[in-house]
């Protein structure tokens, strides 16, 4: 699946573009697709405001990051209007996790986001688990986006790329907790989903390494 073409952005940053090639992105497609079957997406809402955030999601893994105006942002271990637990995260993924942090914990949550054409996600950092010594991984599916990447404080000067259906994209070490987000996605960049949009899957590891 890797094409070799690894590219270091930033100490701890780095992208591999085409990991996936187009048959590996439609069986990881096929199987995210059976996932969301069993934990269907929702609209997740902002804390304290309530105010609805333009992705769906769910999630894979013994964990699901989630986020209401009630509680928050968290990891729990049920789908929170189904109240079942989330289905496994997809072999391929873990493999990939394997091939990439070798030396990591293995992952417990993979966040699975979908963009609309008119979906965005402001700057921010991942920093809900416990574990930071691990890696944040980013599989993108579908039409491209305009992804941004900036420094450890919000006001940070950022630099900006397209993320491709294929790309993975890392942020570990020095770059774990850079802030990042996505401006914009490129309707008709990928003939991947049907109808458009794009699929963005994010393993974390959640809880301290043993």
């Amino acid at each position: 699946m890797a094409n070799g073409n690894e590219l270091v952005l930033s100490p701890g940053v780095r992208l591999l573009p085409g990991y996936f090639d187009r048959t590996s992105q439609e069986d990881l497609l096929a199987e995210i697709r059976a996932a969301v079957a069993e934990a269907p997406l929702f609209v997740p809402r902002m804390p304290r405001t309530g105010k609805p955030m333009s992705v769906r999601m769910t999630n894979c893994g013994p964990l699901g990051w989630v986020t209401d105006k009630e509680r928050g942002y968290r990891y729990q271990p049920l789908h929170p209007e189904t109240g079942k637990p989330w289905p496994a995260i997809p072999p391929r993924l873990l493999d990939l996790w394997k091939e990439v942090a070798p030396d990591a914990p293995p992952p417990e949550a993979c966040l699975v986001n979908f963009y609309a054409p008119d979906a965005r996600m402001s700057l921010h950092q991942d920093r809900d688990e416990h574990e930071f010594s691990a890696p944040v991984l980013s599989v993108s599916l579908g039409d491209a986006c305009l992804f941004r990447i900036g420094g450890l404080a919000r006001n940070d000067p950022t630099k900006s790329f397209r993320l491709h259906s294929g790309d993975v994209f890392v942020l570990g070490g020095e770059g774990r907790l850079l802030f990042h987000g996505v401006d914009r996605i490129y309707p008709g960049t990928s003939d991947l989903l049907k109808n458009g949009g794009r699929v963005n899957l994010t393993l974390r590891r959640v809880s301290p390494a043993p």
